[in-house]
């Protein structure tokens, strides 16, 4: 209904990850010049968490558009709750190896593929706060694979915030040790919001119909925390409604009002949200463990902001 009442060529707002309409926004630059960094090291591990729909997917796709296909063969799994010997199949049967057998038969036939190639490995792990403890592990231990002194294999875990909780477990000091970039993906400012809504609507034919009211954006960036897959369903709304109505001009009244009725679609209520709340004390405490994370973050931040200039175009690592 869109496409045909304002002439897109294609949804502007799609769920779906697209490559093709990344948006370069503060922080998936910072986060992607992490990646860079990270590969450009050839070994370990590179982790990017972020809320659900911050957009992780979609920078691991454009990285991965990147990357020369003739140096690199990449393989992606998708987690949940799977043992350590689970995980191993799925990267077996990622590159190509038997996944049946013996939990020996799958380490040994994963280590010969990733030596017996003249290309980097490269294994992305989505949703890897899933993974349980024994399965991270095996995924270190899967990292110490080597030929010729070099490692065949780099790792990169993509999951929501709880996986940085779980990442801080005293068992996994060892994998903590050998990863080489991290980064937390957050939502777009206020500016940015307005924006990534104006770069996706050009990339798929917009010419300024319909128009946006500031105050519209302003309220688009209010009710999705600049969270792109929020900002996307919530647009995306507000231009069928716009459509039906035959409306030229988007309204802070319509995005309020279609971002009401997206709520009571998916079950958001205010009594179930105030039972939830934390105590008093629980509150207190969580915020002054907050402030300590955000403190050793942007010490952080502060080294591999300077390590991320060297590496923001990408060339580091494509030789």
């Amino acid at each position: 209904m869109q496409i045909d009442h304002y002439g897109f060529r294609e949804p502007p707002f799609q769920m779906t990850p697209d490559a093709r309409l990344f948006f370069p926004s503060s922080v998936h630059r910072r986060a992607y010049a992490h990646l860079t960094y990270g590969l450009a090291q050839r070994e370990g591990f590179v982790v990017v968490t972020g809320e659900v729909g911050a957009g992780k997917t979609t920078l691991v796709e454009r990285l991965c558009s990147e990357l020369d296909p003739g140096g690199f063969v990449i393989a992606r799994i998708a987690t949940t709750q799977v043992s350590g010997d689970d995980v191993l199949r799925l990267i077996a049967d990622a590159f190509g190896v038997s996944p049946e057998g013996t939990k020996a038969s799958l380490l040994l036939g994963i280590a010969s593929a990733l030596r017996n190639a003249d290309r980097r490995h490269l294994l992305i792990v989505d949703e890897a706060q899933g993974l349980p403890l024994p399965a991270l592990e095996e995924l270190r231990m899967i990292s110490n694979v080597t030929e010729s002194g070099k490692a065949p294999l780099q790792t990169i875990l993509l999951g929501q915030p709880e996986l940085r909780r779980i990442m801080a477990s005293p068992d996994l000091t060892q994998l903590r040790q050998r990863v080489l970039a991290s980064y937390h993906l957050g939502g777009l400012s206020r500016e940015e919001t307005h924006a990534y809504v104006e770069h996706r609507m050009r990339a798929v034919g917009w010419q300024g119909n319909p128009a946006w009211e500031p105050d519209a954006l302003d309220m688009v960036h209010a009710h999705s925390g600049g969270i792109p897959r929020r900002i996307n369903r919530l647009c995306s709304r507000v231009l069928l409604g716009g459509a039906l109505e035959g409306s030229e001009l988007l309204t802070a009244p319509m995005v309020e009002a279609t971002a009401l009725e997206l709520e009571e679609d998916l079950g958001v209520l205010q009594d179930d949200q105030q039972h939830t709340r934390p105590n008093s004390a629980v509150l207190e405490d969580l915020t002054q463990r907050v402030e300590a994370l955000e403190r050793l973050t942007a010490r952080r931040e502060r080294v591999f902001n300077r390590m991320s200039d060297l590496f923001a175009d990408g060339s580091r690592f494509r030789q």
